[in-house]
């Protein structure tokens, strides 16, 4: 359902020069689950070099993004609803969940914000 979308990722993330220099400390690797499908996302200096398709067997990440896949697609609206508009908003409601290194996570929170809300232009509900 979101590969199309997830395959627009890098260009977007790069061609937002705030974006990357917000991110140019940042190098990592993050993995983003919805539902049963994943995706494997590789950044290096602000820069997203690869973003990889699932399944994966061990992959190897700092940090999960686990929601379902219906949460995603409110995420990703053009319009998301309120408690879906925003990364922290779905921690607090318990729709995500972020397990791994969450030190990068939240050192870097507003860059993943940022980022992953590039793909609401291209959002499925729009």
């Amino acid at each position: 359902m979101f590969e199309a979308m997830f395959e627009t990722l890098k260009a977007r993330v790069n061609e937002d020069e705030a974006l990357v220099r917000r991110g140019r400390f940042l190098t990592t690797s993050f993995l983003i689950e919805a539902g049963r499908a994943a995706w494997l996302v590789q950044i290096f200096e602000g820069r997203v070099v690869s973003v990889t398709p699932g399944p994966f067997v061990m992959p190897s990440s700092s940090f999960v993004l686990r929601a379902a896949e219906e949460e995603w697609q409110k995420f990703w609206s053009s319009r998301p609803p309120p408690g879906s508009n925003d990364l922290m908003a779905l921690i607090k409601r318990r729709a995500l969940r972020a397990e791994g290194n969450l030190q990068v996570f939240m050192a870097n929170l507003r860059y993943f914000k940022e980022a992953l809300a590039k793909l609401r232009a291209a959002g499925t509900g729009a």
